[in-house]
């Protein structure tokens, strides 16, 4: 599995954690893939086929295929998660265990990586960088 096919399988699991998907994190979702080059086709055709399976299997595969990359690549995949989780303007409890369960308990990744590399994200994706616990830095 490459970057683009954790990233969306991540995604997909993220914006079903707290059992209800919102549409700033569908739109938010869209771009984060395109900026990482997967198109609204490829991302809408990849979640149909993550739809048929449960989502114990979908990260369990999901993390061994993280596993797999290098740690660059980890913290990107988990500060895009971040990006998403907070596109309504905060991170449900559940998508914060969600991305913490991995970022800390199955890959040991350091939290000031992610929080950089957010930050870098959110300038592609908003224009301005901060991070997903709702403060501006400028």
């Amino acid at each position: 599995m490459n970057l683009k096919s954790v990233l969306a399988n991540l995604y997909y699991l993220l914006i079903y954690a707290d059992g209800k998907v919102n549409d700033r994190e569908v739109v938010l979702g869209k771009k984060m893939m395109a900026a990482e080059g997967m198109d609204e086709v490829a991302l809408q055709k990849h979640i149909d086929l993550l739809k048929v399976k449960d989502n114990p299997t979908i990260l369990k595969d999901s993390i061994a295929s993280l596993r797999k990359l290098d740690s660059k690549q980890q913290v990107r995949c988990i500060a895009w998660l971040c990006v998403v989780a907070n596109s309504d303007g905060f991170m449900d409890k559940e998508e914060w265990m969600f991305i913490y369960k991995i970022y800390h308990t199955e890959l040991k990744l350091s939290l000031d990586d992610i929080m950089k590399t957010q930050k870098d994200l959110n300038k592609i994706i908003h224009g301005r960088s901060f991070h997903s616990l709702g403060v501006i830095v400028d």
